[in-house]
């Protein structure tokens, strides 16, 4: 017997967002642009202004693909959607085994990382401080990284599609307004004096955490893919 569901709720969107939302790439890239603007010389005015910039830039960008990605999935044709809400509950049940397995042995076979290449690439463009380059380098890293470490964001997409109104959309833009919040948080507390060094730590003290936490978040929302997908549970 198939049960009536209205998700995902507001609790659903905001803890996968606040666990994405600790975002090693996103959150790196703006320590290390912020450190590039101070070590200039520049004001902390700047450097609000400039990260500020870097943290809409992020934000726009991962919205419309977003934006894109559910109008795409919702205007596809029912008995499509049923497969490819399996295939993408299996690719997300997956996605999330590979971060337990980084939790406990990181670095040892296949990982959900940006490519070193393209690491390389962001961590010079952080290096370029004028307003063309913190949006372009905002807007790279949102592309960059949704594809590598998106899985929590497409469960979340897919969910939505299947139940698709005005709603829904609001939905998208507050799990993006979580998404980019650290980011918000980081650069008010370096404005506010916090070091740097002591953010640089927090990040790779609680990156395997966040590893354990967004891997048991992906298995749990790709069986309920899964379960949406085979008529367990229906959406009203």
């Amino acid at each position: 017997m198939a049960v009536e569901a209205y998700l995902p709720t507001v609790l659903t969107v905001l803890i996968t967002a606040a666990i994405d939302s600790i975002n090693p790439c996103a959150i790196g890239v703006l320590i290390l642009m912020v450190s590039v603007i101070l070590g200039g010389g520049k004001s902390i005015k700047r450097m609000l202004f400039l990260g500020g910039l870097y943290i809409f830039s992020v934000f726009i960008v991962y919205l419309l693909a977003g934006f894109g990605l559910l109008f795409f999935l919702s205007n596809l044709p029912l008995a499509l959607t049923e497969y490819l809400s399996i295939g993408v509950g299996l690719l997300i049940i997956i996605a999330g085994l590979v971060e337990i397995k980084d939790y406990f042995w990181y670095g040892r076979g296949f990982s959900l990382a940006i490519p070193g290449y393209f690491a390389k690439k962001l961590h010079n463009y952080a290096s370029r401080t004028t307003i063309p380059g913190i949006i372009l380098l905002g807007a790279f890293v949102s592309a960059v990284e949704l594809p590598c470490t998106g899985a929590p964001y497409l469960a979340i997409i897919t969910l939505l599609s299947q139940y698709f109104d005005f709603n829904a959309l609001l939905l998208l833009i507050f799990y993006n307004i979580i998404f980019v919040l650290p980011l918000v948080v980081i650069l008010l507390l370096v404005a506010g004096g916090k070091r740097l060094h002591g953010i640089k730590k927090w990040k790779q003290t609680n990156r395997p955490f966040m590893r354990l936490l967004t891997g048991m978040l992906l298995i749990a929302m790709g069986w309920l893919l899964m379960l949406i997908a085979n008529g367990t549970i229906n959406f009203g």
